[in-house]
């Protein structure tokens, strides 16, 4: 959602772009580096579930704890809490889903 959200952001300066193209885009270009910080935890958690050992409760409930820190969206935070709040202001699928999430967290 947030990828679609920062697309339709470069697509309106930019024109549009293909696949390939925003697959490059995503990997290099500055107005898309504040999602590497997504990118990591989806990573970390494909890890910890294709691990041969089972999850460590401490290592769970960090990645929930780090989880539940990253998704703070502040007007006057760092690049990312301010992306990320931007993203929520424009983007009612951004809303969802981080409603979605943040419930997730707490339970």
């Amino acid at each position: 959602m947030l990828l679609e959200t920062e697309r339709i952001a470069y697509e309106q300066v930019s024109g549009r772009v293909s696949s390939g193209e925003l697959l490059q885009l995503v990997i290099a270009h500055e107005q898309f580096a504040w999602l590497h910080r997504i990118s990591e935890v989806v990573v970390q958690v494909d890890e910890m579930l294709e691990a041969d050992e089972p999850i460590a409760l401490d290592d769970f409930q960090k990645l929930i704890a780090d989880v539940r820190t990253l998704i703070i969206p502040l007007e006057t935070g760092n690049t990312f809490e301010r992306k990320y709040y931007n993203a929520l202001q424009r983007e009612p699928g951004a809303v969802l889903a981080h409603a979605e999430i943040s419930r997730f967290l707490t339970s």
